[in-house]
């Protein structure tokens, strides 16, 4: 993962913007927790600004992107966590647990070095956002490399997970953020602010289609309905392990 994000973190922090929407959300499911452990932090994104954060990130590049108000960082993955049995009362994990190479392990560590609550903001593999009908390798590797919801409960125990909608003004560019602009998925720079796009090949074609399309006014048409919402359940979801 490290090593991916270095490369990835050229434009990180300026494409993924925590969209304000989503990040209340996050800091209700962190309830009144005073110390907050951030693991798989990249460069700072949805960290609570009125609470005393640690965060946990293996690529310095991201590390090195962190403003400058954020908490201290600590370059660490997930297994093992450098720190004592019940230091934080909360912990968080934002859109990283499928670049971990042993989830259960590490969320086993979130779970003895937290008191509290663990939030995690994850996506359900069995989602099919528009954009996988003109990517579809897309969704393949959503299956290989997100845990099923199922997994959650199996490694933490008793968890609620909610949807978590888009706003179609989403400031934070990850995967599925875009399905109102489709037009962003034709700009190689706002495509670079998401590791899926680094992982997938052969996604010309897609997008020459989705082009096409675009022209024609065949997307449009296509997805009228969509088009006309302002929040869109692309498959993100909150889970909260109290």
């Amino acid at each position: 993962m490290g090593d991916l994000y270095d490369g990835i973190g050229v434009n990180y922090a300026e494409l993924r913007r925590p969209d304000p929407r989503i990040a209340r959300v996050i800091a209700e499911a962190l309830g009144a927790a005073e110390t907050i452990l951030n693991v798989g932090a990249g460069t700072g994104s949805y960290e609570p600004a009125d609470r005393r954060l640690v965060a946990v990130e293996p690529s310095l590049e991201m590390i090195r992107k962190r403003p400058a108000t954020t908490g201290p960082a600590v370059r660490a993955r997930a297994t093992p966590l450098p720190f004592a049995n019940r230091t934080f009362d909360a912990a968080m994990a934002i859109l990283t647990l499928h670049h971990w190479p042993d989830r259960a392990a590490g969320l086993r560590e979130m779970r003895r070095v937290t008191r509290g609550p663990i939030v995690i903001l994850t996506f359900d593999p069995t989602a099919r956002p528009w954009l996988t009908d003109y990517l579809p390798q897309l969704a393949v590797l959503d299956e290989a490399q997100m845990p099923k919801m199922t997994d959650y409960g199996r490694w933490l125990g008793d968890v609620r997970i909610s949807r978590v909608p888009v706003p179609h003004d989403c400031t934070d560019g990850f995967l599925y953020a875009y399905w109102r602009r489709p037009e962003a998925y034709l700009d190689p720079r706002l495509r670079s602010g998401s590791s899926s796009f680094w992982r997938i090949a052969n996604a010309d074609a897609g997008l020459e289609q989705l082009a096409r399309d675009l022209r024609t006014g065949a997307f449009r048409r296509r997805y009228a309905e969509l088009l006309a919402e302002d929040a869109y359940d692309a498959g993100y979801r909150l889970v909260v392990a109290p």
